[in-house]
This record gives C-alpha cells, sequence and structure tokens, in this order.
C-alpha cells in the first residue's frame, strides 16, 4: 500500500458512510470517540462487555442513542466478534482494563481482557475481514519507570505493574498481525486523558477522575509523596482526533506512537489547577501507601513529535480549559457518574 499524508478534514471524511466497530464503546474513551463518529456520519456498532470493574455507561451514549447499534458482549468472544467484524472499514480495539492496583490484585483478568481481548478481535479479523483498518489504545505504562524524558518510542518497554505487561503484549500482537498477515494496525500510547464520561466512582480506574469528583464534592485531595512527580494530560476530545487521525493515515500503518499533552506538570500543579476551575476543594501532601510505593513510577511524560511527524496531530485544548469543560460536564450530569 503506498504511504501518502491524508490531511485531517480529508480524513475525517473518509468516516462518512463507513461501517465502524468501537469495542468498550460505553466505556470513556470508546464512548467519546463512538459520539464524534456518529457526527462524522459513519454507521457506529458499540460493543460492550459491561464489566463491573470498567467505565461502561450507557449515559455516555445518551446524546446519540438512537444513532448506533449497541451490542453487549465481551471482546474475548471470538464467534461474537467474528460475526461483528465482517464490513467494517474500521476496528477500534479500546476495550480493556486501566487499573494498576488492580492488576496486580487480579492479574489473570487484567491479562484476558488486555490481552486474550485485543488478540481476539485481530483474529477475528484475520479471518473475516483483512482490509479492517485496526486502532490500539496502547498505553505510556509500558514503559514503566523512565530512564530518560520525554518518553520516546524507542526506549526500552519495562513495565512494573501486570497492567503495563499485558498492554503491551495486546500492543505486540497488532505490530505482528500486521507484518505476518498485512493487516492495516496502528497502536496510540496514550497518557493520563482526563474529560466527560470518565469513571469517576472511585480511584481504581486513574487518579485523576477521581480528583475531579473530590474537587467537585468539595473534599481534601491526598496527593501522595511530595506532589512534584511530573505528568503528562491530554484531553478526551484531542485523544479522539488521535485515533481518528491514526485510522485514516497510510503513513501511520504497522507502527506505535505516543500521544501527550502540550506541556507536563507536577501532579501538585494539576490539583491546584482542577481546585481553581471546581471553586472548591482542598489538598494535602500524603506519604505513598505501600502498594502503591512500589509500583510508582516518578516522574513520566511523553514526547508526541512522532505522531505529529507523521500526521500533523498535536494537542489543542490546554489543561486549564479541559479541566473547566470537565467540571462543567460533572456538575451538569452528577447524578448519572456519582
Amino acid at each position: 500500500m503506498e504511504s501518502r499524508h491524508i490531511p485531517l478534514a480529508t480524513g475525517m471524511d473518509h468516516y462518512r458512510g463507513k461501517k465502524v466497530l468501537v469495542t468498550g464503546g460505553l466505556g470513556f474513551i470508546g464512548s467519546n470517540l463512538a459520539i464524534e463518529l456518529v457526527k462524522l456520519g459513519a454507521n457506529v456498532v458499540v460493543a460492550d462487555n459491561l464489566d463491573p470493574a470498567g467505565g461502561a455507561n450507557y449515559f455516555n451514549l445518551d446524546p446519540v442513542r438512537n444513532d448506533l447499534e449497541i451490542v453487549e458482549g465481551d471482546s474475548t468472544d471470538l464467534a461474537l466478534m467474528e460475526r461483528l467484524v465482517p464490513g467494517c472499514s474500521h476496528v477500534f480495539n479500546l476495550a480493556g482494563r486501566v487499573s494498576h492496583i488492580e492488576s496486580m490484585q487480579d492479574p489473570f483478568s487484567d491479562l484476558r481482557m488486555n490481552a486474550t481481548g485485543p488478540l481476539t478481535v485481530l483474529e477475528a479479523c484475520r479471518k473475516q475481514n483483512r482490509e479492517a483498518c485496526v486502532v490500539y489504545a496502547g498505553t505510556r505504562q509500558s514503559y514503566g519507570k523512565p530512564d530518560i524524558l520525554p518518553v520516546v518510542e524507542n526506549l526500552l518497554l519495562k513495565p512494573v505493574d501486570v497492567n503495563g505487561v499485558s498492554k503491551m503484549a495486546g500492543e505486540a500482537f497488532h505490530m505482528v498481525y500486521h507484518k505476518a498477515y498485512g493487516m492495516p494496525t496502528v497502536s496510540l500510547r496514550m497518557v493520563n486523558t482526563f474529560g466527560p464520561r470518565q469513571l469517576v466512582k472511585h480511584a481504581r480506574q486513574g487518579f485523576i477522575g477521581w480528583f475531579i469528583r473530590q474537587s467537585i464534592d468539595g473534599e481534601e485531595i491526598q496527593i501522595y509523596g511530595d506532589g512534584q512527580q511530573f505528568r503528562g494530560f491530554n484531553y478526551i476530545d484531542d485523544v479522539v482526533t488521535a485515533l481518528l487521525t491514526a485510522g485514516c493515515n497510510n503513513n501511520v500503518i504497522g507502527d506505535y506512537f505516543n500521544l501527550g499533552g502540550m506541556q507536563p506538570v507536577t501532579l501538585e500543579v494539576l490539583v491546584q489547577t482542577l481546585l481553581r476551575a471546581a471553586g472548591t476543594g482542598s489538598y494535602r501532601l500524603v506519604p505513598f501507601p505501600e502498594e502503591r510505593k512500589s509500583i510508582d513510577i516518578g516522574s513520566a511524560f511523553s514526547s508526541f513529535m512522532k505522531f505529529n511527524f507523521a500526521t500533523g496531530w498535536k494537542p489543542t485544548t490546554s489543561l486549564e480549559d479541559g479541566l473547566v469543560k470537565t467540571v462543567e460536564y460533572y456538575k451538569r450530569h452528577k447524578t448519572h457518574y456519582w
């Protein structure tokens, strides 16, 4: 296939009238992606197993509930995936678990959802639809504790928890299926993503959603350590644009790319910015719990320049603006998320 750059506007129009499958589509990233795909004129099928440990929420798709198909089913169900992938131009392979702590407590469930699930989707495409472009949601966590910053793609992957290992395997399957079968696959290694439709019921799926809830409720946020750990953050709209861009640009096929925010900030600065956006809440620095200290990675943020060079993508939403939009969303729809 000839490599060529597809301008963003043209690429987005590429989805019009196409059948697109989104696994994990009732969750945070999947639902925001599905909504945008509907706006772009795609015929969207969402598959989700409504994992109690995940962020699946029917309200997430409320704006487009009558404009897409929702299938309750597991991405590890090969027969189901083989039924869903025929005719798809794109498959967004997003279903999975994100909790680092839970991956250590229940490693086999994490392996099942983050390695077996993505592999099942790929195998279904191999058997039924090798032309479908498969876009995978990888993670910066697979790098583990970085030796240099910012993190770039040629660094050795040294995950420090089961989640990082499982997600690393999930990504590797996509690279193998491209090389072995010529299937168009791509992986985006995501950083801390935040925004509307994120799970905020507890802290096990990531700290930023929990911090947002605590700030809105006027509670005290606890930051582990000295608060000077740097992190990169992406607002959900920028991540959705990255996924859509990856799905329609031949320059990225068979490769993996970091996402990343405009600039890294310390956790303390993040919380201070959040508290200004919410107008309520407070924070305190506390010592690391032992279960978290053993898998803490210190400062970590990624360079997105490889993806930028390939596609022109870059984040456009600042941390401040993203937090304001997020707080407004949850204040408006609190009953559906608390």
